[in-house]
């Protein structure tokens, strides 16, 4: 499968996905528990989707849409 995330957008889905994991996992861990746990939950997915993405180049959702944001 050809890559449909560019660089920009690469970058900005693994920054994103990074501070959501950690918001996530902060939930979990104690410091941010007031936000509650379905916060945590939905932080920990949506950060390891967009850095799944970022990382491989690859976004399911852009391939039906006919979204591409790489340099070409």
């Amino acid at each position: 499968m050809e890559p449909n995330v560019g660089s920009l957008d690469r970058t900005v889905r693994i920054a994103i996905g990074i501070v959501l994991g950690i918001v996530g996992a902060a939930v979990f861990a104690g410091p941010l528990s007031s936000l509650g746990t379905i916060v945590g939950a939905i932080a920990l997915v949506a950060g390891a989707v967009m850095l799944g993405t970022g990382l491989t180049r690859q976004c399911m959702l852009y391939r039906p849409l006919g979204i591409d944001t790489c340099e070409r």
